[in-house]
């Protein structure tokens, strides 16, 4: 597979990484047994960086690399890894943000504990907590970096501002944001200030939470999954419709000899070679299908019929309801 550098200074990884947050129940129940088959699989086709969280399924994510890790010995050396931390409660239960030096490390401790490393490549603050500025939050991270516990550190679902501000204090390796064909607010600045910076872009759902794949998640399954119930792109009227105008790029990605996920993931390697997808998949089939996107190659007239049946805008919802608003910062 082709190699994207994580960063500057980062190592290589392979251009499609891949998103365990699937290794939790987010879209649907998972075990130990399909996690390890996934892991097989990306160590079979060149897919070496893996995403989690410590909020992935409360622990459950990390627990599944690390099982896989101690089960297979020297794969730790195959793998380059990133996990989050920042998303907590308050003293009422309700979501609330630490980017505290405290917090990040205590956090930190448990998720290397839980994945049987000592370091971990990549370590993120999963949303920007508004008590510290972005300079603040890369000092507290790089401070992670001066005692060995990370390699390298990122920042998560934040505005190009706060990248700019927070390079000033410590080199940011990595941003991740939400990115697709569904989702292109990445293209206001973020891209090109990552670009400009040497920071690779971490795109998560690059699927669209399903919309671009060949099999969108239907709305007798969207009942039984608690975020995308909630979330406005999967409710009505918009799900039917959002359904509807994908079925064009279905049909094209036919005509292309691809499956619909393949394309709309090598659609964002097009997108500069910082751009690294992280598609997440509970089948190997269906995570084979995204990670084929790294075979294509798509001429000016490819790209060009791709923005004909889905041009910027097209989807109907936000990518978020208002309580999931709560943490990503907007900048357009």
């Amino acid at each position: 597979m082709e190699q994207r550098k994580l960063g500057a200074n980062g190592p290589e990884v392979g251009a499609i990484g891949y998103g365990a947050m699937s290794f939790s129940d987010m879209y649907g129940p998972t075990n130990e047994a399909e996690s390890h088959a996934i892991l097989d699989a990306c160590r079979d086709w060149g897919v070496t960086h893996l995403d989690t969280a410590n909020v992935y399924g409360m622990g459950k994510s990390e627990k599944a690399i690390g099982s896989y890790l101690k089960a297979n010995p020297g794969a730790r050396d195959d793998l380059v890894i990133a996990t989050k931390a920042t998303i907590t409660t308050d003293a009422e239960g309700n979501r609330a943000f630490d980017n505290s030096a405290e917090h990040l490390e205590a956090e930190l401790d448990k998720s290397l504990e839980r994945l049987g490393v000592d370091c971990v490549d990549l370590f993120y603050a999963h949303r920007r907590d508004p008590r510290f500025t972005p300079e603040e939050t890369a000092a507290n991270l790089g401070r992670l970096v001066e005692k060995g516990k990370t390699k390298a550190i990122g920042l998560s679902e934040i505005a190009p501002s706060t990248l700019r501000r927070a390079m000033k204090e410590f080199p940011v390796a990595a941003v991740q944001s939400e990115y697709s064909l569904s989702t292109r607010f990445p293209d206001l600045g973020l891209v090109q200030a990552c670009a400009e910076l040497g920071v690779a872009l971490v795109a998560f759902s690059p699927v669209g939470r399903s919309l671009l794949t060949d099999n969108p998640i239907p709305a007798e399954r969207v009942a039984d999954l608690p975020f995308l119930a909630s979330n406005p792109r999967f409710m009505a009227p918009n799900l039917a419709e959002n359904m509807r105008l994908t079925e064009a790029f279905r049909a094209l990605a036919a005509e292309m000899g691809s499956s619909a996920a393949a394309l709309a993931n090598a659609w964002l390697l097009t997108r500069g070679d910082h751009v690294i997808p992280i598609p997440g998949s509970r089948s190997v089939q269906h995570f084979r299908e995204c990670v084929s996107g790294a075979e294509l190659s798509l001429s000016e007239g490819d790209l060009a019929r791709i923005e004909e049946v889905l041009p910027v805008g097209w989807a109907w919802g936000d990518r978020y309801s208002d309580a999931q608003w709560n943490g990503p910062e907007r900048y357009c």
